[in-house]
């Protein structure tokens, strides 16, 4: 929340063209760290059956970026209406784990039983045992969030016996930014955003954030022009 700021040449980098300010300030967190998920800490590839949790910054973005590799997208959520705006975003395929609390026993019709290449893994405890019946053997499960708990309580035979690859994610680096957003531009992506707040309107955004109720990302207009 400044209104200026002294950055090192390194910390800045050449955002897409198509994106405006308030667009591209939602590309170095969750956007970065979906990227690094699924192009740089594994390479996904076309027909690649992707898994993701939840519709938070994260997840739109992986289903966004695995959409444009050409990936075959599940997205879990507990919100029926979400996964009607998850659907509209591409995702091949849904559950609603709330109606469907075993829902990795589901998703065995989706893959036809051959489970997932890559899993974009952000509940954390209480959704890792899950994710480690339904990856493939040798697939890779980026360990990215931690909202249902941070307590490793999972059958680890099952890392062992399906040689699964758990890969921690967090954001990552300047290339992975910069592949990123050719990719970005290359596509003509552009970052999902719920609502735009004016700059004195901290409070309310923040509020709203708390509130849960957000599909996509909450936003800081500084009214720069």
């Amino acid at each position: 929340m400044a209104e200026y700021m002294v950055l090192s040449e390194q910390g800045v980098a050449r955002v897409p063209a198509h994106l405006g300010d308030v667009e591209a300030a939602c590309l170095p967190c969750a956007a970065l760290t979906a990227w690094s998920a699924l192009a740089v800490c594994s390479a996904t590839r076309p027909g690649d059956r992707v898994l993701i949790q939840g519709s938070g910054g994260v997840a739109l973005f992986a289903l966004q970026f695995a959409k444009c590799f050409g990936a075959h997208v599940t997205v879990i959520s507990s919100s029926d209406e979400k996964i009607a705006r998850l659907k509209a975003l591409g995702a091949d395929a849904t559950i609603n784990y709330r109606s469907t609390p075993e829902w990795a026993k589901a998703t065995r019709e989706i893959t036809g039983g051959s489970g997932y290449d890559h899993i974009v893994e952000l509940g954390g405890e209480k959704t890792l045992p899950q994710s480690l019946r339904c990856i493939r053997p040798g697939g890779v499960l980026s360990m990215i969030g931690v909202l249902s708990g941070s307590t490793l309580s999972a059958p680890l035979g099952l890392v062992v016996t399906r040689q699964v690859r758990l890969q921690g994610v967090t954001v990552g680096h300047r290339d992975g930014f910069e592949a990123m957003a050719r990719a970005i531009e290359q596509h003509g992506l552009r970052p999902v955003i719920d609502r735009s707040f004016a700059f004195d309107e901290l409070r309310e955004a923040m509020l709203y954030l708390k509130s849960g109720a957000q599909f996509g990302k909450i936003c800081i207009d500084h009214g720069a022009g």
